[in-house]
């Protein structure tokens, strides 16, 4: 399935709200507990989510974080100095403060990347996926990876703290669909998948059949796990 931008606007919405309130649910201790990013506790990890919406709705934020995201980063991808900068730059917001932007960010971010004008959704983005350079446009940003990345965080919160993982059919299940599909795409082979658990289905009709839950699915794409033949083909989040 491909999501059309309204689909893709509800998601935004919902999933940003969604990880405001895993992050309302944390208690005191939560928030130092490490994540399977190496370098983030579930605190730096709410702070690039955070910096990600606020990223969206000032376009003196975007050039910043841009501009300065790519000093930090050097040889490296520039979405890791991107990300650095957002985590170091709101590294002394109290708990208080950050969900209070937390979940004034959340709204703004998901309207203002519903309202991207026509000829910023088609900006050149150069990114690098498994070492290849590749270019995104800055729809695909604002429409699919923002979303995805959202989403894996609120996976990562949950793993990281024991809570709860809220998945439902009509939101999860969308996310996940959306992935396989890139995900064929990108290795351009046949195959036949069965996605367990609620966010899962069946997708495909030949080549050899994989059975896996489908958060695992995504976290092995993402680099979070391993996998072997077809899920060795990465997708990014």
């Amino acid at each position: 399935m491909t999501l059309t931008r309204d689909q893709a606007a509800t998601l935004a919405a919902a999933e940003n709200q969604r990880f405001v309130e895993l992050a309302r649910y944390l208690s005191a201790d939560d928030w130092s507990k490490r994540t399977e990013c190496p370098a983030w506790d579930v605190r730096a990890m709410a702070g690039h989510v955070l910096g990600m919406m606020e990223f969206t709705t000032s376009v003196q934020e975007f050039v910043h974080v841009i501009r300065t995201g790519g000093k930090v980063a050097g040889d490296r991808p520039a979405i890791d100095g991107m990300t650095e900068v957002q985590v170091a730059e709101r590294a002394h917001l109290s708990t208080a403060e950050l969900l209070e932007r937390l979940a004034d960010a959340a709204p703004r971010g998901a309207r203002s990347r519903r309202r991207l004008p026509a000829p910023l959704r088609m900006m050149p983005m150069p990114q690098e996926v498994d070492g290849v350079r590749e270019t995104w446009r800055l729809g695909y940003l604002f429409d699919t990876i923002l979303t995805r990345d959202t989403w894996m965080h609120r996976v990562d919160v949950c793993r990281a703290t024991g809570h709860v993982l809220l998945l439902t059919a009509d939101h999860d299940g969308l996310i996940v669909a959306d992935v396989v599909e890139e995900w064929a795409r990108r290795h351009g082979r046949p195959y036949s998948l069965v996605l367990e658990g609620t966010a899962g289905g069946k997708f495909g009709t030949s080549g050899e059949e994989l059975v896996l839950d489908a958060v695992e699915f995504c976290r092995i794409l993402s680099g979070r796990g391993t996998g072997e033949g077809l899920l060795t083909q990465h997708v990014p989040f």
